[in-house]
């Protein structure tokens, strides 16, 4: 017998496609990222279109978009069929914005580790990531003066 277009998957082939592991398949579903049918004898079964929805949220992962904001992504996408080009360029287009927003810390990470290196705690009355007395103790844990605010 061979699958047609609208065959589900096996958590198993959708793992295999995906290069996702079954277990991380069944956490990306625990959150609402994909979602599955139960065979009568309780197999997960998944429409074809969460192939792409795995490799979406894989992807997002890897450009260090966190998956609270990939599921309110997905929240305005169809769940009974696959995502049109147009969902994918808005999603894109959203997700570039957080890369960008990210390079840009990243950037001003670099300069002010390059400055702070750059002085050898020679000037530590010029130090921009000085915390005397631990002032920032308020702004709660991190390296306050790197943050983005």
């Amino acid at each position: 017998m061979t699958k047609t277009a609208g065959d589900a998957l096996s958590i198993g082939e959708l793992a295999k496609r995906s290069g996702a592991t079954v277990a991380t398949i069944r956490f990306y579903e625990s959150k609402g990222l994909v979602q599955s049918t139960r065979t009568v004898g309780g197999t997960r079964m998944f429409p074809r279109h969460a192939l792409r929805r795995v490799s979406m949220v894989r992807l997002g992962v890897r450009f260090g978009i966190p998956l609270a904001d990939i599921a309110a992504m997905f929240d305005s996408l169809p769940v009974d069929r696959a995502p049109s080009r147009a969902d994918w360029q808005r999603i894109s287009n959203a997700w570039n914005t957080h890369v960008e927003e990210r390079l840009a810390t990243l950037t001003r990470m670099r300069d002010q580790l390059t400055d702070c290196i750059g002085c050898g705690c020679l000037s530590l009355g010029t130090c921009s990531l000085l915390n005397p007395e631990d002032e920032l103790a308020g702004d709660g844990a991190g390296p306050q003066r790197v943050l983005p605010s």
